[in-house]
């Protein structure tokens, strides 16, 4: 089987095509953001291509609480247009990949003398339902004490009073930035990683003509040109505008959020919840597959952007509210398994502190040209999209372009093809996979979850490629086939790509890693031609990236130190 456009395998191809022709629009970023605008575009007919500096989703969109959800927490700072336009995006984001993004009935405890009472709950999630347009089964429920606690046992029998039942979806942010992009790619956008934007070059009236980018593979420098330029990098905004001589006054606000990861029996939570902690944030304590993560904390940042880390200031303080809310657990910062601090790219307000800033989005309009996306959630990246590509048609001067470029299909894109189109296919095409991973010798229901769960019907090209491989292994060969196709599919260029960002072991099944990363080393080296210098230098990274998600640090890093 040939390898897809997203493949690492035509990097030299598509870094010709970028330096040759002449796009109607170019974006900065591969993270949720510039994925959503580059498919949103590209859909619509304009010719597109994307760079980004280290790998796609390495940023914010790998390091959410990896909820597309209706941000029940927003309507405390009544941000109600945020929460009626999340709550709509959800159930559409739901409906274009229902393998990846899955209904998850979210448990809000409410406790003797807590923050919310039983009445004030039950009328804020009756407001979040109206204004997320819930319907059906997805509507709230308000839970007694009994009924609460049958729900989740591991809460205090003392303290609980009841609880209320809500929806939300669970995603995976870096696949589902991933399959945005490949989507994008089919349509015909030119997108490639490890390439990093420069310097911008202008015309006589200051206006963007072109940028220099830089393939960090070869070190070559080569000239993007296009009509129009999208900045959408996350918490790079600023240093990107910098480089534009950006006059504009609105700058970002970084907060930091952390989220530790335990071994499903140290904290076996039967049901997602979210519950208020002595401080008056709320925390998520959520199962997924083999472990329970929770999070997150919610600090200003002022360090290294390219390598965020945990602290054990950040981990007291969820360990401290996971032991005050589940008494018998009594966890301690050996308990966790792994963990990921990442960054909210908020916009600055004067005398608002890091929990009252809005997550809504904002456009920045340069003298030069340059449209800058900031803030944002993943839940809102479509709306995203629309908003940018807003602003990109209004530079084009006739009323014939604006109308045949004006109209959006990502609301009805299936995101992954062959696609599933409901729970119900989900549920069955999961019980296929365990079928064949049973012939195979693979018994644990876990691995046919998660090749479902990250790859829908993908996951059939991975299980009949893991046959060719000839270990004892079925495990072994699973995970070289997942290998195969990240490489010849989806773009992987180095081994974090693969472990972090393409199947989130570093955060969820972290000893596999340790199992088996001396094959995948050896495959990708070959896949890709390394020299003994890159493996070094790959091998280097990993251990940093393995090091950075077991360790809790003294203090944030403020010096430069790139894991990429």
């Amino acid at each position: 089987m040939q390898a897809s456009k997203f493949s690492v395998l035509h990097r030299s191809s598509q870094i010709a095509k970028l330096a040759a022709e002449t796009f109607d629009l170019a974006i900065i970023g591969g993270g949720i953001t510039g994925a959503g605008i580059a498919l949103d575009a590209t859909a619509r007919g304009l010719k597109v291509c994307l760079i980004e500096k280290n790998d796609f989703a390495s940023g914010t969109s790998n390091k959410s609480t990896k909820l597309i959800h209706g941000g029940l927490r927003y309507l405390k700072n009544f941000e109600i247009s945020l929460v009626r336009e999340s709550g709509s995006e959800r159930a559409i984001v739901h409906n274009l990949a229902p393998h990846l993004v899955t209904p998850q009935k979210m448990l809000l405890p409410l406790i003797e003398g807590g923050t919310y009472g039983k009445l004030m709950t039950a009328l804020g999630l009756k407001v979040y339902d109206f204004l997320a347009d819930v319907k059906g089964d997805d509507r709230r429920k308000m839970l007694d004490k009994a009924e609460t606690l049958h729900k989740e046992p591991l809460l205090d029998k003392q303290t609980v009073i009841g609880g209320g039942l809500y929806a939300e979806y669970r995603t995976d942010d870096a696949r589902l930035t991933i399959e945005i992009l490949k989507k994008a790619t089919t349509l015909g956008a030119t997108i490639i990683n490890y390439c990093e934007m420069t310097s911008f070059n202008y015309d006589s009236q200051s206006k963007i003509e072109s940028l220099n980018s830089k393939d960090l593979n070869s070190e070559s420098i080569f000239t993007i040109k296009a009509k129009n330029y999208v900045s959408a990098t996350g918490p790079w905004v600023d240093q990107v505008l910098k480089k534009d001589n950006s006059t504009n006054k609105k700058r970002l606000h970084l907060t930091k959020g952390v989220h530790l990861v335990f071994a499903f029996e140290k904290l076996p939570v039967k049901q997602s919840i979210y519950f208020d902690v002595p401080d008056g944030r709320m925390v998520f304590a959520i199962p997924r597959g083999r472990v329970t993560y929770v999070g997150t904390t919610d600090t200003d940042y002022y360090g290294n952007l390219d390598r965020v880390v945990t602290t054990k200031a950040d981990a007291k303080y969820l360990l401290s509210a996971v032991n005050n809310m589940f008494k018998t657990v009594n966890l301690t910062i050996d308990d966790i398994e792994s963990n990921w601090a990442g960054l909210r790219p908020l916009i600055h307000e004067d005398n608002k502190s890091a929990s009252e800033l809005s997550r809504k989005d904002e456009i920045f309009v340069s003298d030069s040209g340059l449209i800058s996306m900031a803030g944002g959630k993943l839940t809102g990246y479509r709306k995203m999209a629309y908003r940018a590509l807003d602003a990109v048609l209004k530079t084009y001067n006739t009323e014939e372009d604006k109308f045949r470029f004006e109209n959006s299909t990502t609301e009805t894109m299936a995101l992954v093809n062959p696609s599933l189109t409901s729970n119900d296919e989900v549920e069955d095409y999961q019980k296929y996979i365990e079928k064949q991973l049973s012939g195979l010798g693979i018994t644990d229901i876990y691995h046919s979850w998660y090749l479902c769960s990250f790859y829908g019907k993908q996951a059939n090209i991975i299980i009949e490629k893991s046959k060719r491989f000839n270990s004892d292994s079925g495990l072994e060969n699973l995970i070289r086939a997942e290998l195969w196709y990240s490489v010849h599919f989806e773009m992987v260029n180095s081994i974090n790509d693969f472990f972090i960002r393409r199947t989130g072991r570093l955060y969820f099944d972290i000893e596999s890693i340790k199992q088996y990363k001396t094959i995948i080393i050896k495959d990708i080296s070959e896949y890709l031609n390394w020299d003994t210098n890159r493996i070094n230098k790959e091998e280097e990274k990993l251990n940093l990236a393995l090091k950075d998600a077991t360790t809790y640090y003294d203090t944030d890093f403020n010096k430069k130190s790139n894991i990429f």
